[in-house]
Formats: C-alpha cells, structure tokens, sequence
C-alpha cells in the first residue's frame, strides 16, 4: 500500500511541474502578445494622426514624405 501513495505522489508531483512548465510559457506568450499589440496600437495611432494631418494640411512640401516614410519605419515591426 505504501508503495501504491509513493508511485501516486510522484505522479502528482510530475503533473505538477509539468503544468507550473505550461502556464510559465503561457504567461511568456501572452507578455509577447501584448508587446505586440501595443506596437500595433501605437502604429495605428500614428498612421491615424498622419491622416488627420494630411487631410488638414494638404500641402507638398518636399519634406514632408520622407518624414512620414521615417515615421512608418520607425513603428514597423
């Protein structure tokens, strides 16, 4: 009988620290995620200010496209 709970702790003990394994990559997947999104996000919120600023200025100085070509690469992944 002894042995039967020995072997059964070990089993648990195993499953234990394989599922500690599993939900310490899930909280690394989800930091990566995250990470992500806010790049996304903030990519997003500089393309939309560049609209806005492009449909009230509208004006073609020669500068102002390599300015939003360095503000694009800048926000890309």
């Amino acid at each position: 009988m002894k042995n039967i709970l020995e072997q059964r702790l070990e089993t648990l003990a195993s499953e234990q620290q394989k599922g500690r394994e599993a939900l310490a990559e899930l909280d690394n997947q989800r930091a990566r995620l995250t990470e992500t999104l806010l790049r996304i996000e903030g990519a997003m919120a500089v393309l939309r200010e560049m609209l806005a600023n492009e449909s009230s200025e509208r004006n073609d100085e020669p500068g102002n496209d390599t300015a939003r070509r360095e503000l694009l690469r800048q926000v890309s992944p």
